[in-house]
């Protein structure tokens, strides 16, 4: 992994480290949220943490599930799901990678523990942040990703990239795909 990828994170990048390409996960279509059904809008569309953002969709905390993880000196990336604390299912997969100049030693150290959720690490060490939303998908898993999301069978979701800034740099480019809901 290098530090040099363009600030606005694709699919295809962040999904080829860990798979050959983006088609290993899925179909992806790049929407307006205009398009995107309303419950998909409020997960996705807008500059928060989707830590906070599906916990209080969900109305319970949730935890981080840590599938697989790629480090370099100069970078860490790791593809995760997040999971309510009440039943245990799959709300979100995510991948995500962070370039660790930007980020302190302390804020390094919980986020390598994989106990806690990435947002919620930021927020308790009070990480001076910004969210910046990239793009907007609907997605058609894989059967591979539908198992990650515990789905029965492929079924028709939604997803995001974006970049989160800690104090002013581009320190964390995030694929998040949010489990399908009931329309």
């Amino acid at each position: 992994m290098s530090g040099t990828s363009p600030v606005k994170p694709d699919v295809a990048s962040l999904a080829e480290l860990f798979y050959p390409g983006e088609e290993s996960l899925g179909e992806f279509s790049e929407v307006d949220s205009a398009a995107m059904p309303d419950v998909y809008r409020r997960l996705l569309a807008h500059d928060h943490h989707m830590t906070v953002t599906v916990e209080a969709h969900h109305g319970c905390p949730v935890n981080v599930r840590v599938l697989e993880t790629r480090e370099g000196e100069a970078d860490y990336a790791r593809m995760i799901v997040l999971t309510r604390t009440s039943d245990d299912r799959v709300v979100q997969f995510g991948i995500v990678r962070i370039d660790w100049a930007f980020i302190a030693d302390e804020v390094r150290r919980d986020i390598q523990a994989r106990h806690t959720p990435l947002g919620r690490v930021l927020i308790n060490h009070d990480v001076m942040r910004r969210i910046d939303l990239a793009s907007l998908y609907r997605v058609q898993p894989s059967e591979e990703l539908a198992e990650m999301m515990q789905l029965a069978e492929p079924s028709t979701t939604y997803g995001r990239t974006a970049v989160i800034y800690c104090d002013h740099q581009p320190a964390i480019k995030l694929l998040e795909i949010v489990t399908p809901e009931a329309e």
